[in-house]
């Protein structure tokens, strides 16, 4: 506990200079977390680096002063160092807003450590209750097996998902944090308003930067839960590339020329040389054989003068028989009496032996 009063007596000397860090790269992330901008954009990548720089550096000198210790509680942190505490939760927050494809496993691993020691911070002073994550796909060391209970030998297999028991205690688990996670906020933001309008008193500044740790817990619990499966989505695609760049290239083979398949040599003839038979007259030598002929369009003049001798009959022939009508033709009016009463004695159909009327 000398030690960490020495530290004390450090951290007094340079207490603008890290609290000032600390505000900004605070400011910064919310900033960031709450723009309109596209989270890609030059500006708001450049604003993420500045922040994680300051927020490096903090943590830096809160390591060197060595303002937290395992052999402490959380009463006998001074309420000016409590907010301290939440440098890796910003951190890895703000190393999170990173865009880029070609590092991002990297940027994932490096918030999941920061994410881990806010926790593991958080855990040594009973902040809150909650069990660690268990590290995935890493070599977990001794301390960290200490810490967390357990050994890389002893770690149990991940749940099955058909197991509908642990499903349903995974779905009831992030029910509860996110219910929490709300009360908290709304504890927050009426502390906040004490805090950000500077008549907070020891208590109340206290107060504020618990219920920070206390949100941050959750918040991470769910970003970590996010980050192992994104790293598993990450882990498969590298793999899928480095097998799909061992494999050797196949050769690149000419094109084949079109082929038709025939069931006899009259058909290959055909198919293979185009049609077999060359021309054997011109154009005019096929005119003047059709002409002789008498074959070609214009040598049916003569049809049409016919066509026109058949009307022209015709029409003698209905001024012949209007010509008789009107001059009242007896042979024609008996012919037509006749047929008059021939059709009242006899009905339609009379004779046809050939329908069997």
């Amino acid at each position: 506990m000398a030690e960490h009063d020495n530290t004390n007596d450090v951290s007094a000397a340079q207490p603008s200079k890290l609290s000032d860090l600390l505000e900004r790269g605070w400011k910064i992330f919310e900033e960031v977390d709450s723009t309109n901008e596209p989270l890609a954009s030059s500006s708001i990548q450049v604003r993420v680096k500045r922040g994680i720089g300051m927020l490096e550096e903090a943590s830096s000198m809160v390591a060197l002063l060595d303002l937290f210790s395992r052999n402490e509680e959380l009463e006998e942190i001074a309420t000016a160092d409590l907010k301290y505490l939440l440098l890796p939760a910003l951190l890895g927050a703000l190393t999170m807003k990173q865009t880029g494809r070609d590092k991002r496993l990297e940027v994932v691993r490096t918030a999941r450590g920061h994410f881990m020691d806010f926790l593991k911070r958080c855990k040594e002073y009973n902040m809150s209750r909650f069990e660690l994550p268990r590290l995935t796909n890493e070599k977990e060391t001794p301390d960290d097996a200490s810490e967390t209970g357990s050994s890389t030998a002893a770690v149990p297999p991940k749940p099955c998902p058909s197991d509908l028991v642990s499903m349903a205690a995974q779905r009831q688990a992030k029910i509860e944090r996110y219910r929490q996670r709300k009360e908290l906020e709304a504890r927050l933001s009426d502390v906040r308003k004490a805090v950000d309008s500077g008549q907070a008193d020891d208590e109340v500044s206290r107060d504020f930067y618990n219920l920070n740790a206390r949100r941050w817990v959750t918040v991470c619990l769910e970003e970590i839960e996010s980050i192992d499966q994104e790293m598993e989505i990450l882990q498969q695609m590298d793999g899928l590339k480095q097998g799909a760049a061992k494999q050797p290239a196949q050769p690149v083979r000419p094109p084949m020329k079109p082929f038709i398949l025939t069931k006899d040599a009259v058909q290959a003839r055909v198919f293979g040389a185009g049609y077999p038979s060359l021309p054997t007259m011109t154009v005019d030598d096929w005119y003047e054989q059709h002409r002789l002929r008498g074959a070609m369009p214009d040598q049916g003049i003569p049809r049409r003068v016919d066509v026109e001798e058949d009307t022209d009959a015709k029409e003698r022939e209905e001024q012949d028989k209007e010509k008789n009508a009107e001059n009242d033709d007896e042979e024609s009016l008996l012919r037509a009496r006749n047929w008059d009463e021939w059709r009242d004695t006899h009905r339609r159909g009379y004779g046809n032996r050939h329908n069997m009327g």
